[in-house]
């Protein structure tokens, strides 16, 4: 029987326009939970991996019905810490046809932004587990909330458990006073298995494909343009993860389908120990644009079986 995955981050009330309705036009939201980590955990169990969701919640009625939603989806909640006085909420209007979704966030003094080092017990939550998973949006937050991810990944290390990261940037989470080409760096040496696409490998890193002219394509981008993104990930100088670094995943979306904005077609390239491998293509159903760690879960998943 495998270990569990132990995944990290804050996890949001989601409040969405029904039937493709504009924010101007509902009068009801639907109400559900959601969080990059969380959906990684949530996909990982529906292939029936055991999973732990580690985060910080209010004591209160909204989070209880998080938690419950969260032991629904098979997740593990044991790990979970109280405090603070509020859930981050954000709210969505789905896209449709040339639409693009549109998102906004009331998370400011979330309880899990102003989580501190020394709050989880690191040792305790990473006990029977061989998995770490984390994204860019948790150091994002805070600046607390970006301490207590590297003292997860240091412990992580020291216990000899795999650590991955899908790097998931976002401009405008980082308003505290860091960049994340300042707080990614020292996080992302502790990993050994880095996913992410093009922009955010420029984003944080300001690495960019070697010789890639994206006027020059026609619509036609594979992943084996962006293999030079990946070998420059893993060589030093730094943001180079450990000499035993196992991959970096990098995926690139390659095409939309407009229909009804629920399709994306994505290819990844795989760098192991140096050694390039572009071979697989995925074709995958997003539920929502909102929720692309469950792709994340579901590509990594993949490729560990293969």
């Amino acid at each position: 029987m495998s270990k569990k995955v132990i995944t990290f981050g804050e996890i949001m009330l989601r409040l969405a326009t029904p039937d493709y309705l504009r924010f101007c036009q509902a009068n009801q939201f639907n109400a559900t939970f959601g969080g990059g980590e969380a959906n990684v955990a949530a996909s990982l169990a529906n292939y029936g991996i055991e999973t732990e969701f580690v985060t910080r919640l209010p004591k209160n009625d909204i989070a209880r019905a998080c938690v419950m939603e969260l032991r629904k989806q098979g997740i593990g909640t044991s790990k979970i810490i109280y405090g603070g006085e509020r859930l981050g909420i954000y709210f969505l209007e789905t896209g449709a046809v040339a639409r693009a979704s549109k998102v906004v966030y009331d998370r400011a003094h979330s309880s899990i932004a102003e989580i501190q080092p020394g709050m989880i017990d690191w040792d305790e939550v990473f006990k029977d587990a061989s998995w770490f998973h984390w994204t860019g949006i948790t150091p994002a937050i805070s600046e607390g909330a970006a301490n207590v991810c590297l003292e997860a990944i240091q412990a992580a290390n020291r216990l000899g458990i795999t650590v991955s990261c899908d790097l998931n940037y976002r401009k405008n989470l980082w308003k505290y006073g860091k960049t994340a080409h300042e707080v990614m760096p020292e996080l992302v040496a502790g990993c050994d298995i880095i996913l992410g696409n093009e922009e955010d490998a420029e984003k944080v890193f300001g690495i960019k494909p070697e010789g890639f002219d994206a006027a020059a394509t026609e619509g036609e981008v594979h992943a084996a343009s962006f293999q030079s993104v990946c070998t420059q990930l893993m060589a030093p100088p730094p943001p180079a993860p450990p000499a035993d670094t196992h991959a970096v995943l990098q995926i690139t979306a390659i095409e939309d389908e407009l229909v009804t904005r629920q399709h994306d077609t994505l290819e990844a390239g795989l760098v192991d120990a140096g050694e390039v491998v572009n071979r697989i293509l995925v074709v995958t159903l997003f539920l929502s644009e909102a929720a692309g760690g469950k792709n994340t879960a579901g590509l990594s998943h993949r490729f560990n079986n293969e």
